[in-house]
């Protein structure tokens, strides 16, 4: 390609989450799972569904590129798997497209879940036609480039979140949220609990409460002052 300014570098033998905490997660909502995973992991508000707000889990395979370029992303193509999110880092690039319908369909057509990009997007009638989750900062219809340079399956940063290849992310209408690979054990564990005690706050409210029954015993301690 005449016009290419750079290679761009792949990161191999990268692993990734198991399909089996992959489907665990799924099951549970982002706020649940922020909750078991230290109250952290969701990207930044201004990442937001594009079109209609679908549901989604799988693991992260990602791409860093230059703004206004796209070269990258298609060439994750090649290397991303059925089940994975295509995390697209540009740093915050908003003054141009870095994928529209026709890559994101290409994307669904190999079995990714969806895509995430800290940049914008474009041909938001082909995206809804599509079908497939896109959490972007926005819509621009302007054009990138094809040139590079580009790195796959390295470490990126979106949404003040660090993301690796392998990542679990799971999205839904409140958010995105990042489960590092290495931590995805050990947040299933802690979910049971979250679960548990969000079942319980439900039945405060089945039940007819107007205040956690907590907040008493916060206020006979003096957390709570009064100014008369």
């Amino acid at each position: 390609m005449a016009g290419i300014q750079g290679v761009i570098t792949v990161k191999r033998g990268v692993e990734r989450a198991s399909p089996e905490q992959v489907h665990a997660f799924s099951e549970a909502s982002t706020g649940w799972i922020v909750d078991a995973n230290g109250k952290r992991g969701a990207l930044a508000s201004r990442i937001r569904p594009i079109g209609k707000a679908r549901a989604f889990c799988g693991t992260a395979y990602t791409v860093r590129t230059r703004g206004r370029d796209n070269l990258a992303a298609y060439a994750a193509l090649a290397e991303a798997r059925a089940g994975d999110v295509l995390v697209i880092a540009t740093g915050g690039y908003d003054e141009a497209s870095v994928v529209g319908d026709v890559f994101i369909g290409l994307a669904r057509n190999l079995g990714v879940v969806a895509v995430v990009t800290d940049g914008m997007v474009r041909d938001i009638a082909g995206i809804e036609a599509v079908g497939i989750a896109v959490f972007a900062l926005g819509l621009n219809p302007n054009s990138p480039h094809k040139d590079g340079p580009g790195e796959l399956g390295t470490q990126v940063c979106l949404g003040e979140v660090t993301v690796s290849t392998g990542d679990v992310i799971r999205g839904d209408a409140d958010g995105v949220v990042v489960i590092a690979r290495a931590d995805a054990a050990a947040v299933l564990k802690d979910l049971e609990r979250v679960r548990a005690q969000e079942t319980r706050m439900d039945q405060w409210v089945r039940d007819g409460l107007t205040a956690p029954p907590w907040l008493a015993d916060s206020i006979a301690a003096g957390a709570i002052r009064y100014l008369d």
